[in-house]
């Protein structure tokens, strides 16, 4: 029988090693998976490499990551928010490296990653200080950036419903950067609100097959029925 559902946040996460390489769903706070990443604070793993929309809010997202020394490098869309102070200094003094992508490019480079493809050409960012030091060439008259692709070793994502199997639906603005994320790391973790038997979900409304999908955690929550909120 295939299972892969964890118990916890915390022991779908637990081997996750200092140095690798982590994609985090999510734009701002929608389709963010929150509790995963709140475990990751917990289990401390440090030289992160993160990929992400952008550094999210006070208490989630990267800048959780950030603010517990565990991130070396960010490649990100839009790095300005809650932290953005705390971020500039940590690039300043040397103990951050950013990457700035724009938000299309960012998310085609993740999709290459997952679909075999090393590297593509695109118009975006050419004349631009985005674009210096990159190789380019000229197609249709107009210069063009060769754009590498981005895999992880690890995606955190988040959907709304999961069979048992991985097969997985997202709710509304969910479905962002996280279904592109999920088949671009070696190890795919779903945090989702439900998990149901296979059969149940309607294959048209699957939008990330369960091939994709390595561990599922389902919403901790309260005795009161209530999420658990990470600490």
């Amino acid at each position: 029988m295939i299972q892969k559902k964890y118990e916890s946040a915390a022991k779908a996460i637990a081997d996750l090693q200092d140095g690798a390489t982590l994609l985090v769903g999510g734009f701002g706070g929608s389709g963010l998976p929150s509790h995963l990443v709140g475990a990751l604070t917990k289990q401390g793993a440090k030289d992160l490499t993160v990929v992400s929309n952008n550094i999210g809010a006070v208490r989630d997202g990267v800048a959780a990551l950030i603010s517990n020394d565990q991130v070396r490098k960010i490649i990100c869309s839009f790095p300005v928010g809650p932290h953005a102070n705390e971020l500039i200094q940590r690039i300043k003094d040397g103990s951050i490296e950013l990457e700035i992508v724009p938000q299309g490019t960012l998310a085609e480079r993740i999709r290459a990653g997952g679909a075999g493809v090393p590297a593509f050409y695109t118009p975006t960012a050419a004349h631009t200080e985005l674009g210096e030091g990159k190789e380019t060439r000229m197609f249709n008259e107009g210069l063009h950036l060769l754009e590498h692709a981005i895999k992880g070793d690890y995606a955190f994502i988040k959907a709304h419903r999961a069979d048992r199997w991985g097969n997985l639906v997202y709710h509304k603005t969910q479905r962002n950067f996280n279904p592109v994320m999920a088949t671009a790391a070696k190890t795919t973790i779903a945090e989702v609100d439900e998990i149901v038997e296979v059969g149940e979900i309607d294959p048209e409304t699957i939008v990330t097959p369960s091939v994709y999908v390595h561990r599922l955690v389902k919403l901790e929550a309260k005795s009161d029925g209530r999420v658990l909120l990470h600490e």
